[in-house]
């Protein structure tokens, strides 16, 4: 069972009618940039938790986590009715692998992302490990709808920061986007759009690549970086693929 302690609100932020991000301020975690806790609401004598990845670095508060609300989520629709000041628990001990500890050096590092599964990803970014490591870092971001294509002032501003080396691909697959590709990631890998839109190889011998999204996003990401002959990365077999499902 989780040890849980109590953090307040400190703003809700509301992007569209589904995607929001809730600052909180509590006790210092100790994390890695791409790790997860449980945030919870107290429900009929139980904890109501669902895990979220930290948006924010590992040193900078408050701590931050973006989510969707679900129209049949009973925690996700309590989640964005809280303000400034309420209560909210969070799980002490952070968990999860799609760190960069985990993932071998490469000329080039891939961070493919469908939805809120970008959250893992702005926390890496705004460290300086992927910087130290990666020559280039590419981040594909895949959405519904232009408009869910959120933190964009975030990713700017590492741009600027890091001169270049960081560079973004959105892909929007239900309506047509200015600056955009169409579909989804793992059909953009297999007919080289992706690669064109990055100008940047994507192979095994100079590319590590980090997936977080959907289930079906993520295994067929998988089955098309295998016709490049890449594989999952284990400590025990060595790789250039880190997943995470993000529910």
């Amino acid at each position: 069972m989780p040890e849980w302690i109590e953090g307040r609100v400190i703003e809700q932020r509301q992007w569209t009618d589904r995607l929001f991000s809730l600052s909180v301020a509590a006790r210092d975690l100790a994390y890695e940039a791409g790790q997860f806790i449980k945030l919870a609401l107290p429900a009929n004598g139980h904890m109501l938790a669902r895990a979220y990845s930290f948006v924010n670095a590992p040193q900078a508060r408050p701590y931050e986590f973006y989510y969707v609300r679900l129209p049949d989520g009973p925690l996700t629709q309590r989640l964005c009715r809280l303000g400034s000041g309420d209560a909210i628990f969070l799980s002490s001990r952070p968990a999860g692998f799609l760190v960069l500890s985990e993932v071998p050096d490469a000329d080039n590092l891939w961070l493919l992302a469908t939805g809120t599964g970008i959250a893992p990803f702005l926390s890496i970014l705004r460290t300086e490990t992927p910087w130290r490591r990666y020559g280039r870092v590419v981040l594909v971001h895949a959405v519904r709808f232009a408009q869910e294509l959120t933190y964009r002032e975030v990713l700017g501003g590492v741009q600027a920061e890091r001169q270049g080396r960081l560079r973004l691909v959105s892909i929007v697959s239900r309506e047509s986007a200015e600056g955009a590709l169409a579909g989804r990631i793992p059909q953009a890998i297999l007919d080289g759009r992706l690669e064109a839109a990055a100008g940047l190889a994507l192979s095994a011998s100079g590319s590590q690549v980090m997936i977080c999204g959907n289930p079906a996003m993520v295994s067929d990401a998988v089955r098309a970086l295998a016709e490049r002959r890449m594989k999952k990365h284990r400590r025990r077999s060595p790789g250039q693929i880190t997943v995470e499902n993000y529910w």
